[in-house]
């Protein structure tokens, strides 16, 4: 998987969970997020401004 905002893969457990976040838009669609672009931005609102 990779990070929508930085392109980045990102690391999965050995469950095949991601180190970092899914963050849902207005339209319902999930985009994984990064622990780095997590740090960057604050809110949540910031990090779907870096997406858009």
């Amino acid at each position: 998987m990779k990070c929508t905002i930085c392109g980045k893969s990102i690391d999965t457990t050995f469950l095949n969970k991601i180190l970092g976040t899914y963050i849902k838009d207005s339209k319902g669609k999930l985009h994984q997020v990064c622990f780095e672009c997590q740090k960057k931005f604050a809110s949540k609102e910031e990090i779907l401004k870096a997406i858009k």
